[in-house]
């Protein structure tokens, strides 16, 4: 203890340590305990529940037949390159979120790992845009049972003949479909996290099933080879060309899906021996979305019945499944694909909704009592659930009356939690120098001698996406100032983020405390932690 305490001394006590504990021989209660709060949420989740919250959230079926258009549009046959560049800058971000995740596994997952590696502002920062861009992603994981369920029965179209989203009759019924979802998916998180496990263990070996099917199916019907990825294939010219400009364009697909993946870490409460798990399913959901995704691009390409008609870049994936497979055992595929679209929104809500309730703990949100209220029945925190629900719901009408609207809200989103992803790695950079995390403990997972390479990679990588992502793109359509509309969106939640963070008084995430000393108790989180506290500060004096 004295070791650790020393190591921290030499840090300057910027942010508290507590991965110096060892799991080992203490229950996962009294772990969290040091960690500085009382185990008040059930735990029920094994290790697959944990890989599925962050598989379901990245969701390959919901999200690459969702934008395949947005990477084919600008780049072509060629756009398949931008993917698996993402991949290994995303699984850089990973390994650092896998580390920090097991050193603090607490609910809440980015707001708790940048308050823990970057005291102030930029902490609390890391949770308040995520927990923002979280709330957009429901809705745009929602809306996009409109891309699918009226293709599989036209009975599903409820208002008006035309189901495209950029219609009126389509915008609108993409409301209704995604505002039923969402209330489904409040009621699921309402009932506990046993239910919601279930639904999202089913709904995930449903998606893993018909990706591996999908995947095989396509390849069997392919009228090309893979080397069609190596040759300039477009459709209608880009506007932004064949070039370089057309690529970093199309990179914006990868960069909308491979993101979401430290949702297991929200539930590390919920999860048993976090410490050991939680890495564990934030690298397998990124590796199982990484590789499934790039197979699923490559078989759409070579499986696809035209790349110069236009089609495969207004109409993506479905068209490719359909055409490919017959109308039959295309619909298959797409209910399958409907299911990935309902699991997909559960667990980003599931993800928030734990998110707003450990920030809500720590009093750094408004309401922060009945934000913090476990229920006694189901050992969930209820309002949030509610509170995300109503939110995304508000967010689907933005949609009936401007889908580009839509888009541009969902593209500031991605930018939000990429941006997170970067203060938690940032803040992990700077630690990092001073000599965190010291040595390994065991149970903790580690990336030795790497970290700082890999660190230093991921920081590099977080300012690339961010800057591809919020560089304006004048498409030749629309006022001009839409070109910025995601950095105004970005700048206004940061601001709103850091009026907020002043209001609320410097909440309890604002601060951190030396290496082997929990964080000082909230006054409501019991006896168990205020011992913890208590005994943390004896060994300091010690």
């Amino acid at each position: 203890m004295r070791d650790a305490i020393s190591t921290g001394a030499l840090q300057g006590g910027a942010a508290a340590d507590d991965a110096g504990v060892a799991a080992d021989g203490r229950s996962d209660a009294e772990d969290l305990a040091r960690l500085g709060y009382r185990q008040e949420l059930k735990r029920d989740l094994g290790s697959l529940s944990a890989f599925a919250a962050g598989f379901s959230y990245v969701s390959i079926l919901t999200t690459v037949f969702q934008l395949f258009v947005i990477g084919y549009a600008f780049g072509g046959t060629r756009f398949f390159w931008t993917w698996p560049v993402v991949f290994l800058g995303q699984l850089a971000v990973a390994l650092n979120l896998a580390e920090v995740g097991s050193h603090y596994p607490v609910a809440g997952s980015v707001y708790q790992w940048g308050r823990r590696v970057s005291a102030g502002p930029p902490g609390w920062l890391a949770g308040w845009l995520k927990l923002l861009g979280d709330v957009v992603s429901v809705a745009a994981a929602a809306i996009a049972l409109q891309a699918i369920l009226p293709s599989v029965w036209s009975g599903f179209q409820f208002l008006g003949g035309d189901p495209s989203l950029t219609s009126r009759d389509g915008a609108a019924n993409a409301v209704l479909l995604g505002a039923g979802l969402i209330v489904l998916t409040t009621a699921i998180n309402m009932a506990g996290v046993k239910a919601m496990a279930y639904v999202n263990d089913i709904g995930v070996m449903a998606e893993l099933g018909g990706v591996v099917l999908l995947i095989a199916a396509l390849f069997l019907h392919a009228v090309r080879g893979p080397a069609i990825v190596l040759e300039p294939v477009y459709g209608p010219p880009s506007s932004l060309g064949t070039g370089a400009a057309g690529l970093l364009a199309a990179a914006l697909m990868p960069a909308y899906v491979l993101y979401g993946f430290d949702s297991a870490g929200s539930l590390a409460e919920e999860t048993r021996h976090p410490r050991r798990i939680i890495p564990r399913a934030i690298l397998k959901a990124i590796v199982a979305s990484g590789i499934g995704g790039a197979l699923l691009i490559l078989a759409a390409l070579m499986a696809a019945p035209s790349l110069t008609d236009g089609r495969l870049a207004t109409e993506g994936l479905a068209y490719v499944v359909v055409s490919a497979l017959g109308p039959t055992l295309g619909k298959v595929f797409l209910v399958d694909v409907a299911l990935a679209v309902c699991v997909c929104t559960l667990a980003i809500q599931t993800g928030a909704s734990r998110l707003a309730f450990s920030m809500a703990r720590d009093g750094a949100l408004p309401c922060a009592a009945a934000l913090s209220r476990v229920s006694a029945r189901t050992k969930t925190p209820v309002a949030p659930a509610i509170v995300v629900g109503a939110l995304a719901c508000g967010m689907l009408a933005v949609n009936y009356g401007e889908a580009q609207l839509f888009v541009l809200i969902t593209e500031t989103a991605v930018l939000l939690v990429n941006l997170s992803y970067l203060l938690v790695t940032a803040g992990m950079l700077v630690r990092r120098l001073r000599g965190w995390p010291g040595r390994p403990e065991a149970g903790v997972f580690s990336l030795g001698r790497a970290g700082l390479a890999l660190n230093a990679a991921a920081v590099a990588w977080g300012v690339a996406l961010i800057a591809n992502i919020a560089w304006p793109r004048h498409d030749g359509g629309g006022p001009a100032w839409l070109e910025y509309f995601p950095l105004i969106g970005v700048a206004g939640a940061t601001a709103a983020g850091l009026a907020l963070f002043l209001a609320m008084k410097r909440p309890r995430g604002d601060t951190a405390a030396p290496p082997g000393e929990a964080p000082a108790p909230h006054e409501a989180r019991g006896a168990l932690a205020e011992r913890a506290a208590s005994a943390a500060q004896i060994d300091l004096v010690t």
